[in-house]
């Protein structure tokens, strides 16, 4: 499974683009309903995967009256991001760094404070936020299961509006109450993720051999296993470069 890769230093931001950590929450734009924000994300290949009227215990200013979460797009988020920039400089971290330049422009288009997953300590809580949507949940394995991303689900960043946004209601339940089977539960080649636990050494070993090039390839056997996930399938490319980032 792929981990969040480190931060590196933002360096110059080009012009018109928000800096990393910008925001514009006291600009305007709060009147936008969750539909132009998914129109503009659109855009950027990036999807709306949830959102929630934070309370006191969420970790956000009191200003924010919505935060809504951000993730890839799919199909064709990762033939987006290679194109841009960040992945043609050879510096590190090139998609943590686009996250940042592409989501802190959307902030302040819409009068917005961004927020990232990757950017700490202290990091953000996404996985708590996540599940505060009402469209994730804990799945069988542990891991967090979207109701259209399955265990693909992944997010770049966020977006904390001060206006309170109308939002459509969540789904009654998650999509492995209907999943025969549950084939996550038995997936994992290394027998790492079950349960009743991760090893996270015995994933990284699993990889790290000959009988992992399966998984460094095309990506964690346990996510690509997930009926929810079809729809939301990621390219080898983008598979290997996650993996590659969990090993380092």
């Amino acid at each position: 499974m792929a981990a969040m890769a480190a931060p590196v230093p933002p360096g110059p931001v080009p012009p018109g683009h928000a800096a990393p950590g910008h925001a514009c929450l006291a600009a305007a734009g709060t009147a936008d309903g969750l539909g132009t924000v998914a129109a503009r994300a659109a855009a950027e290949a990036l999807a709306v995967l949830g959102a929630f009227h934070p309370g006191p215990g969420d970790g956000l200013p009191a200003a924010v009256g919505t935060l809504v979460l951000l993730g890839p797009r799919e199909p064709g988020f990762w033939a987006h991001v290679t194109a841009q920039p960040e992945f043609a400089d050879s510096r590190p971290d090139p998609l943590d760094r686009w996250s940042r330049r592409v989501i802190g422009r959307l902030a302040c288009g819409l009068g917005a404070k961004a927020v990232f997953p990757f950017t700490g300590p202290p990091f953000r809580p996404f996985h708590a936020w996540a599940l505060r949507t009402g469209r994730a949940w804990r799945s069988p394995v542990g891991l967090l299961v979207h109701e259209t991303a399955g265990l693909m689900v992944s997010f770049r960043g966020a977006l904390g509006l001060r206006a309170r946004l109308a939002l459509p209601p969540p789904p009654a339940a998650p999509p492995c109450a209907a999943c025969a089977g549950q084939p996550c539960r038995t997936a994992c080649p290394a027998g790492a993720l079950t349960p009743a636990a991760y090893d996270v050494q015995a994933c990284r070993g699993f990889l790290a051999g000959p009988d992992g090039a399966g998984c460094m390839t095309a990506g964690c056997a346990l996510r690509r296993a997930c009926p929810a996930s079809a729809g939301h399938a990621r390219v080898p490319a983008q598979s290997a470069f996650h993996m590659r980032q969990f090993l380092r």
